[in-house]
């Protein structure tokens, strides 16, 4: 059996879907728009792989499969403490601040000024090796013709658990200081087994619970099979400051932007197309 969990959003062990029909059309379901997994040797085809099994787990493998119903971005709705009804909602992608890019930033806006904002980034487990024969054997196993070549190559993957947690913290480090400097919250999504990994090769002692007060959010989610598809739902919740994160790696580092300066850099952005939508993704 092939190790991919899904395919362009559906899943791959529920035998009524299309699968023929979304490797044409190679659409995401969760952004509506083409597919950005491409083939290396050859872009015009995208892989498509949202997730794989791995070591008995699904475990989720493009960042964009969290958008699922926008949930994650309305777990984070009490982070914007200074929102009011009234206040339109703005969701706007990769904003650059010191320290690198801030994958959302999830706006509370009145006739389009910024009254509030959080930032979110998305982390999902980066494979090592390539995924591509396994796609290749899921496709024969749907009576799909694929290459005889990709069906022999034996190649496998694997998931780098460390250096993705060790690369997401050091970021988190740099940003956390520039939120903590607003006053503002900065918030983490990934899946529950990155999060006990986390929790295993990082020192955590000290990170537990959640408190509002805290600039640092990590909100890990499940990942489990309901009514013949993976789903989403959130596990848990913790929070920690700047100096929590850098205990973790012994790291220290200062990223600091006024609040006027990224007042200035969201507000261009706050168009008809970021507003937050609900309920229309998949």
């Amino acid at each position: 059996m092939s190790k991919i969990s899904e395919f362009f959003g559906l899943y791959c062990k529920n035998p009524s879907l299309d699968f023929r029909q979304a490797m044409t059309t190679q659409i995401c379901p969760y952004t509506q728009r083409i597919c950005t997994k491409m083939r290396k040797s050859d872009p015009e085809i995208k892989i498509g792989t949202c997730s794989v099994k791995y070591q008995n787990q699904d475990v989720i493998i493009c960042p964009f499969r969290l958008l699922e119903h926008n949930q994650i971005f309305i777990d984070c709705l009490h982070l914007l403490t200074m929102h009011e009804p009234g206040n339109e909602l703005y969701l706007v992608p990769e904003v650059q601040i010191p320290g690198g890019h801030v994958d959302y930033f999830l706006v509370s806006a009145k006739d389009k000024k910024v009254k509030d904002f959080i930032g979110i980034e998305l982390q999902t487990m980066d494979t090592t090796g390539t995924v591509w024969p396994e796609r290749q054997r899921f496709l024969d196993e749907q009576g799909i013709e694929v290459s005889a070549d990709d069906l022999n190559n034996k190649k496998p993957f694997g998931m780098n658990w460390k250096m993705t947690l060790k690369t997401i913290l050091v970021q988190m480090h740099h940003k956390s200081e520039t939120f903590e400097h607003l006053n503002k919250h900065l918030v983490l999504i990934i899946q529950k087994p990155l999060f006990e990994h986390m929790k295993s090769d990082f020192n955590f002692d000290g990170i537990e619970g959640v408190r509002l007060g805290d600039p640092v959010h990590i909100h890990p989610y499940n990942f489990e099979e309901k009514e013949n598809s993976l789903s989403l739902s959130l596990h848990t919740r913790v929070s920690t400051d700047s100096a929590g994160i850098a205990n973790c790696l012994g790291l220290n580092a200062e990223s600091k932007v006024e609040l006027q300066d990224l007042i200035r850099i969201l507000e261009p952005k706050l168009i008809e197309a970021n507003r937050l939508k609900i309920g229309i993704t998949g």
